[in-house]
């Protein structure tokens, strides 16, 4: 077989683009390098990211004395 050539890079690329478009490339790259920094931080079995302290209700307001 051999190697890729820079114009089969070309044709790869085109056809990303006319699947995912343009706008869409940019948030797919994103997906993937969180999904690659989740993997990664399962493997070492430490969380960089720190967890959000659990949510507080806010008191319910005093009731009104009826006359």
């Amino acid at each position: 077989m051999g190697e890729f050539s820079i114009f089969h890079w070309l044709v790869v690329l085109a056809i990303i683009l006319i699947f995912f478009g343009g706008r869409r490339i940019p948030e797919v790259m994103k997906g993937l390098g969180e999904g690659i920094r989740s993997f990664k931080e399962g493997m070492s079995g430490t969380s960089q990211t720190p967890t959000p302290p659990p949510a507080q209700t806010p008191p319910p307001p005093p009731a009104e004395e009826k006359k």
